[in-house]
């Protein structure tokens, strides 16, 4: 990497390009961008949040409805802050102190889960508690480094979107290699004689006081710090613009009030975030519910969920990659649709599967079926065509995280990148309390996890069809 002066970092000066193509500070923001993700997948949606569920609540349903309870916490608190940070920091200028003490907050917090258990460590409500704070704080560091973006991909056309999209890959791509470590040396040790994994989980783990699944916290917050360095060092930052902190906050509060009162003067960004509101609370959902819906429909255990989560976050690299040649060829707007249809044709799909059924039409006796393999897990026909399933979805939702980012970009004016950012996060976050409460409801009345998932859908339809009233986002020529 190229001698990048630091004087050039601090004033948010362009840093001097790779033999990539890339400059420097954008594979170090995509780098920051990469090392943020494993939190979500290890706490929010494959290892913690079950194991929260299974083992602290003790009770699948009641830790469901926990889980449902804690995301609509932070949510509602990220509503109430994010649009309010977004608009102070432009007023600011520097996003990368607030960073810095985003991620000192996260670091502990995550460390911390390690002595969540169910007796003799942290009690219920302060995990639940911990698991809030992560959740609003890692909301706030996802609109410091959003608002960065433009930043990091210069002035060149395009670039914005394949920063975007790569972001995304490497996030999976470091999902996969974290959990591939956990399933290797810590889950199946001790389970399978294979050549080249331990007899016995790594570390001194012991399995039977679940120290497998605590160490997630510890993990996520190690590879995010790690992730964070070259982002310090590298990627140009804002230039200060003289205001103290206290006067920020009164011109962010002015930039905001003045922002919602032009929306009227920005009606297609308006229209989109008001879409993106809808698809994105059905996204929420599907990410949030998804694993506990599979452990439950299918009835897959640890070793199932850890190496569907690998599977998933595998495609979901290929997301990435395909989102910025969507928005390429189709253009961004058009790209989101894409990808919300695909998801949720993918989606009503999955709900017609269970391990004695394959897509709502045809039986399947496991018993009168001989196993597809040998192997120690997915062995049936329903088990190998939901995890397909799963793939696609896992395709098209990251898919859609790097197009609307992008489409935000479009149609955003420049000067108040940060400030949209802040009623970007708003729109993903406002009603993110909406898809768990309509899921909790829908199942609570139908007694059916599958009848939980199709407020999802009307969701995502909603979206959907609300970004065919988006001017602009059309492909770039």
């Amino acid at each position: 990497m190229s001698e990048i002066s630091p004087a050039a970092v601090l004033e948010g000066e362009p840093t001097a390009p790779l033999k990539s193509g890339l400059p420097g500070g954008a594979l170090a923001w995509i780098l920051q961008q990469g090392s943020r993700d494993p939190y979500v997948i290890l706490i929010t949606i494959y290892i913690f949040s079950p194991y929260f569920s299974r083992v602290l609540v003790g009770d699948p349903v009641k830790g469901q409805a926990l889980i449902a309870n804690i995301s609509t916490t932070y949510g509602l608190l990220t509503a109430l802050t994010a649009p309010l940070l977004g608009a102070m920091i432009e007023q600011y200028g520097p996003r990368k102190p607030m960073l810095g003490v985003v991620l000192a907050v996260m670091v502990p917090l995550l460390a911390g889960l390690w002595w969540a258990m169910p007796a003799g460590g942290l009690p219920l409500m302060a995990t639940s508690l911990i698991l809030v704070a992560l959740g609003l704080v890692y909301n706030w560091g996802d609109v410091l480094s959003n608002s960065l973006l433009s930043r990091a991909a210069g002035p060149t056309p395009g670039r914005a979107a394949l920063i975007s999209g790569l972001g995304y890959a490497l996030a999976s791509g470091l999902s996969v290699a974290v959990l591939l470590f956990m399933l290797w040396g810590l889950v199946l040790p001790g389970q399978v004689d294979w050549p080249g994994v331990p007899r016995a989980p790594l570390f001194g783990l012991d399995a039977s006081q679940n120290e497998p699944s605590r160490i997630s916290g510890p993990l996520a917050a190690a590879v995010m710090t790690l992730g964070a360095i070259p982002f310090f060092l590298w990627t140009p930052d804002a230039a200060r613009t003289g205001r103290s902190w206290l006067a920020s906050l009164r011109a962010g509060i002015a930039l905001l009030r003045d922002t919602f009162a032009n929306l009227q003067g920005h009606r297609d960004v308006a229209t989109f975030l008001a879409a993106r509101m809808l698809y994105c609370d059905g996204m929420t959902a599907l990410l949030l519910f998804g694993g506990l819906f599979a452990s439950g429909l299918m009835g897959w255990g640890a070793l199932e969920m850890m190496t569907y989560g690998i599977s998933l976050s595998i495609f979901a690299v290929i997301g990435g990659l395909v989102a910025p040649w969507l928005d390429r060829t189709l253009g961004p707007r058009r790209a989101v649709q894409v990808e919300i249809a695909g998801a949720l044709t993918t989606m009503i799909a999955t709900l017609g599967m269970g391990r004695d059924r394959i897509v709502y039409f045809w039986t399947y006796d496991p018993a009168a079926h001989a196993p597809i393999w040998n192997g120690p897990l997915f062995r049936t026909a329903p088990e190998l065509i939901y995890l397909g399933l799963g793939l696609l979805i896992a395709v098209f939702v990251t898919a859609q995280y790097a197009s609307s980012r992008t489409l935000l970009i479009r149609l955003a004016p420049p000067e108040k990148t940060a400030a949209f950012f802040g009623l970007y996060a708003l729109s993903g976050t406002a009603t993110a309390w909406l898809g768990s409460l309509l899921v909790a409801l829908a199942t609570a009345i139908f007694s059916s996890q599958i009848a939980g998932f199709l407020p999802i859908a009307g969701l995502l339809l909603l979206g959907f069809c609300g970004l065919f009233l988006v001017r602009g986002g059309e492909r770039e020529r």
